[in-house]
This record gives structure tokens, sequence and C-alpha cells, in this order.
């Protein structure tokens, strides 16, 4: 059995606790932090001591999983059919590509995402997030034999981009980290040796408006979790209840240009034309716009993984108080 924990808010207490038959079960310690139950509990939840207490999900609000402050650490192109639609080989990748989001942009499964009044190309992307479980601060040779040591769970991320901020500017950190721009949740499935394998066979599928726009496999991951945690491991630390994006598969709304396409425009126009153009040709491409609604799914087909269903919808800024900027 793979246990799968909840966060949630009920009664005026945020809780964590066992999901057991489509209700939640709270633990009878209280934990402010997830790092603080990964200590306490570790892998062995089934054991721990658990309220008498069942709460339906309609009595609760979820939260996310995971905690603050946590880092939040990316794999990009790392499927092998997203790696293709860039334009790149996926069996000829020359390196492992990295990047980070602030934990400024963790929210609930089920919260609403403002799209920022400036940014018109909302990305989605779905992904597989894995809940570190073990200090990293040295190197460390991660293998599939020893990697349930260092990955305590996983979670259903969406790394919402602003695409015109991130590829214009430049700026993954900012255009990725937008208040609300990484759900996180609802369950987290927690791993042990015997489990670890399932990240090897889960179907990701990801809907905007109950229209199916991402799907694919983790079997299609083109850097795997054991050998991109050994080579995270040579340059950052991390510690438990930090999560690593592994990526996201094909389907996104940005598309690279063809190689060719993209060396003449950047030989024919200067660089803010280039990005100007970019903008406009891409505002008619299906961008999240408020009042959209993005659901997402990660589950083995055994049932064994299910990591529960995100919901998020997309809404406009608040409008600004009458007399002020």
């Amino acid at each position: 059995m793979v246990p799968h924990l909840a966060r949630f808010h009920q009664a005026g207490s945020v809780d964590f606790g066992l999901v057991v038959d489509g209700g939640i079960v709270p633990f009878r310690e209280r934990y402010a932090t997830l790092p603080e139950l990964i200590e306490a509990e570790g892998r062995d939840v089934l054991a721990a001591k658990l309220s008498d207490r069942r709460l339906g999900l309609d009595e609760v609000t979820l939260l996310a999983p995971t905690t603050l402050p946590c880092r939040v650490l990316c794999q990009g192109v790392n499927y092998r059919q997203h790696a293709i639609e860039s334009g790149l080989d996926p069996d000829h990748r020359a390196f492992n590509l990295f990047f980070d989001k602030t934990d400024a942009a963790v929210t609930g499964p089920l919260d609403p995402v403002v799209r920022p009044g400036h940014v018109r190309l909302l990305d989605f992307e779905i992904e597989l997030a894995l809940v570190i479980g073990k200090r990293i601060d040295a190197p460390v040779e991660v293998t599939d034999a020893n990697l349930h040591e260092y990955v305590y769970g996983v979670v259903i991320a969406n790394d919402l981009s602003a695409r015109d901020v991130q590829l214009p500017q430049g700026q993954y950190l900012k255009g990725k980290s937008y208040r609300g721009f990484c759900p996180v949740g609802p369950y987290l499935a927690v791993l042990g040796a015997d489990t670890v394998g399932l990240l090897d066979d889960l179907d990701l599928r990801l809907e905007v408006n109950g229209q199916v726009r991402q799907e694919d496999n983790t079997r299609n991951l083109v850097y795997r979790p054991a050998e991109t945690l050994t080579e995270l491991s040579t340059f950052a630390n991390l510690d438990p209840g930090d999560l690593l994006l592994t990526g996201t598969p094909h389907g996104v709304v940005a598309k690279a240009p063809h190689p060719i396409v993209h060396r003449l425009a950047r030989a024919l126009l200067p660089e803010d034309r280039l990005w100007s153009a970019f903008v406009r040709t891409n505002l008619s491409k299906p961008y999240l716009q408020p009042g959209d609604v993005v659901e997402s799914t990660i589950r083995s087909r055994d049932g064994r993984i299910d990591l529960g269903r995100q919901r998020n919808r997309i809404t406009a800024p608040e409008p600004s108080p009458a007399g002020k900027a």
C-alpha cells in the first residue's frame, strides 16, 4: 500500500492527515510543517497515531502538502516529446536543464490563481514533483536502489509560466515565480523501497476547461530522478520538504520556432522588435485567460498512486481602489 497524506484547514486549525477511503483521518500529533512530520513519523505513516475522527473532503479545505519555506527546483524539457516540440533531440541531449522558482509561487491545489495585469501569455505545465526526504549538503551518488532514501514522496505541481516575461526578458525566475504560479497537491504519496519504482510509470494529464492539453507518462522522462539528484547534489543543498519539479510533457502553448526561422529573425530584427513580434503573434494562441479552469491528475494505472485532482481557476487582479494607481 502507498500511503497518501493531505494537509488541510478545518475548524480554525491546520493539520496533516492520512487519506483513507475518500476522507481524511488526522494525525493525533499536530505538525506545523512538513519537515517536522517527516522527522517525527518518517515513512511509516501507516503506524502513526491517528485521531479517532474521520473527516469528509467536504468538511475541509485542502492545502498544499508542502510548507514554507522550501526550495523549488525544476527541470526543463525533460520529456521526450516535449524536447522534440522544443526543437531538441532527446537522444542527444548535452545537459540536464535546471532552474528554480521562489516559494512565493507555492499555493494550494484548489486555490484561484491571479494572472498579473501585465501578463498576457500565461502557460500551464503539469509536473511530477519529488518531495525531498533527506538532507543533501554534499555530492552523493543516488541510484535506483537508494532513491527512496532521498525522495520522501511525490505530489502534483503546475509550473505556471508568464511566457511574455520569461522569454523576452530571459528571466525564468521572475516569469515563473509570481504569487500562485506553483499550485501543489492535493495529496502526497509517501514512497518506500518497495514502491519508489512506481515513479517510472505514472500517467500525467492536464485539462483546461475540460479539454485535454497535456498527457504523457513518466516512462518518457529523459533525465530520471536518481541521476538528476546525483547531479543536483554537486551544486545545490536540499532539505526535507523541498521540491524538485521533474519537467512537463508536450502540449504547452509556447512552441519554439524552427532554429532557421529564429536565426533569420534575430539577424533581421533588433532584440526588442523580435520579442514584440513574438508577443503579438502569440496573443491569438490558447494561453490561459481569467475564468479558465486548469485541472491536473497524476496516477499509476494500478491505482496504487493517485495524487488527487488539482483544480485552479485563473482570475484577474482585483481592481485598484478608486483614486489609487
